[in-house]
Formats: structure tokens, C-alpha cells, sequence
């Protein structure tokens, strides 16, 4: 009968912490935002036309690699405003669909993404570029609201450190795409 305290205290412990985690996850804000960024040789014109291209840009997305087998849907015009981009891959991509909002020729892509699984959210993607002289400074952000179960994931998951790294695979994949594209058309 002795061990009844001990293990009440450790179970009254355990829910206060418990406790103290969920309370702690409520004052995390209520959006979250990723970006990263990074120089290409291109011009602008050149990143831009890939990236208001979901036929295009797919060959640098680093969710391509991690499943191969993706179903994938093109819907809409062919590339820009209206655009739509469906998938349904595996547990690491999951489902979802992305749709082109909004441009800017040369300068911005707006894509709302729908994710539908392993859980659904609405975010908006945003790719920014900027000519800098030779080269075009591009940035790939991604942002939306937080709810409290997001809230609660990110005291367990770094989602900054696991989206970025996503993030800096495919704009590598951008810049390889756009700098060899280029040379192979200065060439002719």
C-alpha cells in the first residue's frame, strides 16, 4: 500500500506536465513561416518561366525524388494564373493540390496549396525573384495559419529545420535546371 503514493504522485506529476507542455504550445503564434533563398546565374525571365510551369518546375521539386511513383494531375492552362498541380504520393509527400494565384512575370509566382494528407492545411507558396546584376537572387517561402495542433507538433518537430531542408534541396535543383539551360542555350 506504500507504493499507491509514489505512484499516484508519479501519475499527478506526469499530467502536470502534460499540462504545463499543452499550455505552453497555446502561447506559440498563430502562423508559421519558412523560407530560404539562394543565386542563380539566370535571368529572371528564365527562372520565372520554370516556375510558373508546374510541368516545368516538377523537375526540380525534392518531393519528385522522394516518390517517384506520385500520381500527378495537370489541370487548367498550361502554366500561370490558374494553373493547378494535384498529387497523391507517399507518407513523406502525401496529398494535396497546388493552384497558381497570382503573378508577376519575371518577378513572383503565388500558389495556394491545399494539402489534403497526412492532414490538411491551406498555405501559400511564394517564390520572389530578383535580378542582381548576372544573377537573380530567388526566394521560396512558405506560410500560413498554425493551428493548435500544429502548435503542439512544433514543440516535438522543427518544422522550419525539416521544410528548409526541402526548401534549399529544390532551389538547388532550380539553380542546376536554370543554370544549365541557360548554357545549353547560349551555346546554339
Amino acid at each position: 500500500q506504500a507504493e499507491e503514493p509514489i505512484l499516484n504522485k508519479i501519475a499527478y506529476s506526469f499530467m502536470a506536465l502534460v499540462a504545463a507542455l499543452l499550455l505552453y504550445a497555446a502561447t506559440k503564434p498563430d502562423t508559421f513561416h519558412v523560407q530560404r533563398s539562394i543565386s542563380i546565374q539566370a535571368p529572371p525571365e528564365k527562372i520565372f518561366a520554370i516556375l510558373n510551369d508546374f510541368h516545368q518546375s516538377a523537375s526540380c521539386s525534392p518531393y519528385e525524388k522522394k516518390d517517384p511513383a506520385m500520381k500527378r494531375v495537370f489541370s487548367g492552362p498550361e502554366n500561370g494564373k490558374g494553373a493547378i498541380y494535384q498529387f497523391d504520393g507517399n507518407k513523406e509527400v502525401g496529398k494535396g493540390r497546388l493552384t497558381i494565384t497570382d503573378t508577376t512575370p519575371s518577378s513572383k509566382v503565388v500558389i495556394a496549396l491545399d494539402m489534403l494528407e497526412p492532414f490538411e492545411a491551406q498555405s501559400v507558396v511564394e517564390y520572389t525573384l530578383a535580378a542582381t546584376g548576372p544573377s537573380t537572387d530567388v526566394t521560396w517561402a512558405i506560410h500560413g495559419d498554425q493551428p493548435y495542433l500544429g502548435k503542439v507538433m512544433s514543440l516535438f518537430i522543427d518544422c522550419d529545420k525539416m521544410i528548409g531542408k526541402d526548401f534549399e534541396v529544390g532551389l538547388a535543383n532550380l539553380k542546376a535546371v536554370s543554370e544549365t539551360n541557360l548554357k545549353a542555350s547560349t551555346k546554339t
